[in-house]
């Protein structure tokens, strides 16, 4: 991984290599600056004592920068560590400090305040390198610009000489978990792991030089930084976003990708979207049904009969053609990870003709262990095992993972290195589900996720909640019952949506989440998603919350996966309340 990019630079010389948005319009680095900025960037952490091993953090939104660093880092014989944007001054000194970093890139004056606030606290930090300097950044920063200045003076065999010296076993990312269950853990991934993993995902052909890829995830994420590495290697351009939540599709209109990775709440949002646009949501179920025997006729050579050919060319013009133009027109197709997506809006997706492909993995596994592909895929299942990937499925139905891209441990953390990695080599995942016939593998639940009530029945809250988040009012979904008689649910509103529903029933925005009218529509939702459950597994009572989890509030993941401990301690009166 350490030469990577300046291979990369040659490989695909002539060719863009990133994107993004300036001043309004989108503008394009060639794989030869990309290469050219690189080995400035490393040359300059080398002019700065940073010795093989060294760890260096980056706490920055996905942009070019945050790529040009890491592959810097990697270069310079460093290991990158991720720090979330969204992280508190707090938790930016947890890693920076557990993983005691020499040097931190951050993006801005906002990153950079968050880091004097723990300064103090950070007793192997010697330097601060700045994308966007402004103000008094000066006082205790050096500006890209300025290192990579440094670095163009240096000596080129320097760098030549600390490429030759990394190894497969050296490690090459720290990605601390986002903590869902206690203090976060660095997972350690090294040079290996992550050309093994990308060897895989090359072979089943995720993405080729004709591709343009849109990145909006965190690049602090396995996720994002799997695509990056990918993309760079097989020489597709990279569009990064806006940072702005709002202007993702915005963004897809203009950019028109034809490779879009993606977590499940935007997918959730746009069919929302379609769903209560539609008049009758009766005929848009039979397009759906009709796109998707239609597509998968096609796929198997077979003729389409005339009147099925009709009912699906008014779709198309209907329906499809319009949900194809929300991501530029352009896809190929859409990845998703991270968290659990419901069937129906694969299935919805896929009769518009933008299909979207689920994989499986933990930053553990380097990113991914499974994947769904064009040309194998089973709605619901996250895929088959990459090549080279083993699974086993333990007793208690844990899934059990093996193969060149599972991490070498938790970084000072023996023990749940051994918790979690037995002497066979097999990566104890926490989840639970199980292999069909075919290979395929379906998630069903996870071991700490798992509610068992009062009463001894083992239910799974994702179902339900996947349920539930499928109406375009609501935003999150937490079922509670662990060892109570019953179920609860913890309902909170799209922020986007709020207004919309105010006009409709005469309300203030503000009025909506405690209204009458709220609470009807959404007894309404929550008696359909339990027609489908038996009695034990029904939500019995449900509570609106005054405003949405969000990472600020440390509710949610940067992945936006609801941290359910940090959930039932901060609305614990709440949740009283419903059993009272």
């Amino acid at each position: 991984m350490a030469d990577l990019a300046l291979l990369a630079a040659r490989k695909h010389a002539g060719r863009p290599a990133v994107k993004y948005k300036r001043a309004g319009e989108w503008v394009g680095v060639s794989f030869e600056e990309f290469g050219a900025t690189v080995r400035e960037t490393a040359l300059g952490l080398l002019s700065l004592g940073l010795a093989k091993g060294d760890r260096v953090s980056i706490l920055a939104n996905t942009r070019a920068e945050w790529a040009y660093a890491c592959f810097a880092i990697l270069s310079a014989g460093g290991v990158s560590v991720s720090i979330y944007p969204t992280n508190s001054p707090n938790e930016v000194q947890y890693v920076a400090n557990h993983s005691e970093s020499r040097v931190i890139f951050v993006e801005d004056m906002e990153q950079l305040e968050k880091v004097r606030r723990c300064r103090a606290d950070l007793p192997t930090l010697e330097h601060i390198v700045i994308f966007e300097p402004s103000g008094n950044a000066a006082d205790d920063t050096i500006s890209l610009e300025d290192l990579r200045a440094r670095g163009d003076k240096g000596d080129p065999s320097q760098l030549e000489e600390r490429i030759a010296s990394i190894g497969p076993d050296d490690n090459a990312i720290f990605i601390y978990t986002s903590g869902t269950t206690g203090p976060p853990k660095g997972v350690m991934l090294t040079h290996d792991n992550y050309r093994q993993v990308l060897n895989m995902t090359e072979t089943q052909g995720t993405f080729s030089s004709d591709d343009l890829v849109y990145l909006f995830l965190p690049l602090a994420h396995a996720f994002a930084l799997l695509i990056q590495f990918g993309a760079t290697d097989v020489g597709a351009p990279v569009a990064y976003w806006e940072k702005d939540a709002q202007k993702i599709v915005p963004n897809l209109m203009e950019v028109k990708p034809s490779y879009f990775p993606s977590v499940p709440r935007i997918f959730e949002k746009i069919y929302t979207l379609a769903r209560s646009s539609a008049a009758d949501p009766s005929s848009l179920d039979m397009a759906v049904a009709v796109g998707v025997k239609v597509r998968q006729m096609a796929e198997r050579g077979e003729a389409v009969p005339s009147d099925l050919r009709g009912h699906f060319d008014r779709a198309e013009t209907e329906l499809f053609a319009n949900v194809r133009g929300l991501f530029g027109g352009q896809i190929r197709q859409c990845v998703t990870g991270a968290a659990p997506i419901a069937k129906e809006i694969l299935e919805f997706f896929f009769a518009c003709g933008v299909p979207i492909l689920e994989g499986y993995g933990m930053t553990e596994t380097s990113t991914v262990a499974t994947v769904n592909t064009l040309e194998s895929y089973r709605f619901g299942s996250v895929g088959k095992a990459l090549p080279g990937v083993e699974i086993e499925i333990a007793d208690d139905g844990e899934i059990l993972l093996r193969g060149p891209n599972m991490m070498h441990g938790y970084y000072k953390n023996e023990q749940a290195t051994r918790d979690t990695l037995d002497t066979d080599g097999w990566l104890h995942t926490g989840d639970l589900g199980y292999l069909d016939e075919d290979g395929f593998l379906f998630i069903n639940g996870r071991k700490k996720d798992i509610i068992i009530t009062a009463g001894g029945k083992n239910i799974t809250p994702a179902n339900l909640e996947n349920g539930l988040k499928q109406n375009p009012w609501i935003s999150q979904a937490v079922v509670i019952g662990d060892r109570r008689p019953y179920l609860v649910a913890l309902i909170t509103l799209d922020p986007e949506e709020v207004p919309r529903f105010a006009e409709q029933h005469s309300l203030r925005p503000e009025d909506v989440p405690q209204s009458d009218e709220m609470r009807a529509e959404i007894q309404n939702l929550v008696d359909s998603v339990n027609a489908d459950y038996g009695r034990v597994e029904q939500i019995k009572k449900f509570t609106i919350l005054p405003e949405d989890l969000s990472q600020e509030q440390g509710t949610l993941t940067p992945t936006l996966k609801v941290k359910r401990n940090v959930v039932n301690e901060k609305f614990q009166p709440a949740i009283e309340q419903l059993y009272s």
